[in-house]
């Protein structure tokens, strides 16, 4: 069952690193829908490795194949299906390791577990197994365009020790696109890039912050107690490979806070529409969306594969020495922030369609 997520809008996904194919079966999502294939290319191709000589150099088009769910250009309510083919698969350049436990991978807790795991680029603990959420986090996206107009945007906040300070409110997905780290800070995201090339030249790796907000998010989305808003999503960011940490809307830094410093005051606007002056919640109060913007941080860790000489034991446990080769990012970060995006939507898409059946009707905007 881990390998399925949400409750209405549901996902399965399937395939390993180097094996035939990657993919997603998507279920529950509403007919009529309007869907075509470029929409779920626009996201892989930002996820999709060999972008820049800031991310692994595999080449994979990663082209996207409807097999079911889809026709006319509409969603039919039933199981939509699509199949990503592995094209640059090496499966041959990790007999070096495939008896020896890769630090900080999950090579041995997949062992553990199974008692028998796919060592050809980690298998299922592979970010490649990305993909399949990417494709089904790009339906979800277009489903809360069509019905609700939500957005979903995601960027890279820092790298190592290099922090961008970014308006949560007014950053846009163009920013975001113009350089190749993913940060709409042009100055910052110079400073980033230079870092992580230093660091692929030292055979080293880098770890960092992606933020996320989502707009136009009704209030009323969450399921307390057990499935906040919050709760959820913060279930799926952590579900991405490589990630460490969550904080939404003040975070830790709101421990540094008063009460009287940190509540989000009540106001009624121009319209009419009551909303708070403030919004140190994250858009969250209750584990209930309050109709302000999402926003939320996950934390990345270096990449685990590097090319530094580093200690570890075989599967029998005799000590041994391991460097890491093939093709890997030294930093996740810029190909993450579509991954971010595609479980924000994910968990949104869900949500909102739980809360049209428990009301009989879409939320209130």
């Amino acid at each position: 069952m881990g390998s399925i997520f949400g409750q209405l809008f549901r996902v399965s996904t399937f395939g390993e690193s180097h094996g035939e194919a990657i993919g997603v079966v998507v279920d529950g999502c509403p007919p009529r829908v309007p869907l075509q294939v470029e929409d779920i290319q626009r996201d892989l191709d930002r996820r999709r490795p060999g972008q820049s000589r800031l991310t692994t150099a595999r080449q994979e088009t990663d082209r996207a194949e409807i097999l079911s769910g889809v026709f006319e250009g509409l969603t039919l309510g039933t199981p939509i299906a699509v199949l990503v083919r592995n094209a640059d698969a090496r499966p041959s350049a990790y007999e070096p390791f495939k008896d020896l436990y890769r630090p900080s991978h999950a090579d041995y807790t997949y062992e553990a577990k199974y008692g028998i795991r796919a060592w050809q680029g980690g298998g299922r603990a592979s970010a490649r197994e990305t993909v399949g959420r990417v494709a089904a986090g790009a339906i979800a996206r277009t489903l809360l365009r069509e019905l609700a107009g939500i957005e979903v945007l995601a960027w890279v906040r820092a790298v190592h020790v290099i922090e961008a300070t970014i308006d949560v409110s007014s950053v846009t997905l163009e920013q975001v696109e113009s350089t190749p780290v993913r940060c709409p800070d042009p100055a910052v995201a110079a400073q980033m890039a230079e870092r992580i090339e230093m660091a692929r030249r030292e055979g080293n790796s880098l770890g960092g912050v992606i933020e996320c907000v989502c707009r136009n998010v009704p209030a009323g989305l969450g399921e307390p107690v057990f499935d906040r808003l919050e709760a959820d999503l913060a279930k799926a960011m952590l579900s991405l490979p490589a990630s460490k940490g969550f904080e939404i809307g003040s975070g830790f830094a709101g421990t540094r806070l008063t009460g009287f410093e940190h509540n989000d005051p009540f106001v009624t606007d121009a319209s009419g529409r009551i909303r708070t002056a403030s919004n140190r919640s994250g858009g969250v109060q209750g584990g209930i969306s309050n109709g302000e913007d999402i926003y939320f941080r996950v934390a990345f860790k270096p990449t685990a594969t590097i090319a530094k000489a580093q200690d570890t034991v075989d599967r029998h446990g005799r000590p041994a020495k391991i460097e890491g080769k093939g093709r890997h990012d030294p930093c996740v970060l810029p190909r993450a922030v579509p991954m971010v995006e595609a479980m924000a939507c994910l968990v949104l898409a869900d949500h909102y369609l739980r809360q049209r059946a428990l009301v009989g009707r879409f939320p209130c905007r």
